[in-house]
C-alpha cells in the first residue's frame, strides 16, 4: 500500500504570518491537534498543540502577538503519496516523528500520514486476516 492511499487528505492548514492564537482557534473549531502550515501549497512547517504550550505559553509568550513562524517546526518531514507505506514508517522511526507531511510531484500538500493512520490500516489488515483464517478453517471442518 502507498501512502496517498492510506493518508488523511482533509488537512488543516495555516500560514507563517498568523498569529499562534488564531491557530489554536482554529485547532479548536476543527478538532485537532496539528496544521500544516504552507506557503502558496508549499509545506514550510508544522504546528502542534504541543508546540503551543511549549513555545508560547511555557515562554509566556502573547498568543495574540506570536506568530506562527516562531512556534512552528520548520522543515517538516515530506515524503511522496506513491512512496511504499514501509519506507514511511521507517522514516518516522529514523525521524522521530509521529507525522509526515504527504506532497505530490510538484511539493504541493495532499495529506498528513499519522501514527493514527497506520494503527487504522493495521487494524485493517488484522481484520481482514482473522476473517481469512475463520474461512479457512470452517472449509476444513
Amino acid at each position: 500500500m502507498t501512502v496517498g492511499k492510506a493518508c488523511t487528505r482533509s488537512v488543516v492548514t495555516a500560514h507563517p504570518g498568523e498569529t499562534v492564537q488564531s491557530v489554536a482557534q482554529r485547532m479548536a473549531q476543527d478538532d485537532v491537534g496539528t496544521l500544516i502550515v504552507v506557503e502558496a501549497y508549499t509545506p514550510v512547517g508544522i504546528i502542534t498543540d504541543r508546540d503551543l504550550v511549549l513555545r508560547v505559553m511555557a515562554k509566556e509568550l502573547r498568543p495574540q502577538e506570536t506568530l506562527v513562524s516562531v512556534a512552528m517546526t520548520r522543515d517538516p518531514v515530506c515524503v511522496t503519496e506513491h512512496m511504499a507505506l514501509e519506507e514511511a514508517i521507517a522514516l518516522m522511526r529514523g525521524y522521530h516523528v509521529r507525522r509526515l507531511v504527504v506532497v505530490n510531484e510538484h511539493k504541493e500538500l495532499v495529506g498528513v500520514l499519522s501514527l493514527d493512520d497506520l494503527l487504522l490500516r493495521l487494524s485493517e489488515a488484522q481484520r481482514a486476516i482473522a476473517g481469512f483464517m475463520r474461512a479457512a478453517r470452517s472449509r476444513r471442518e
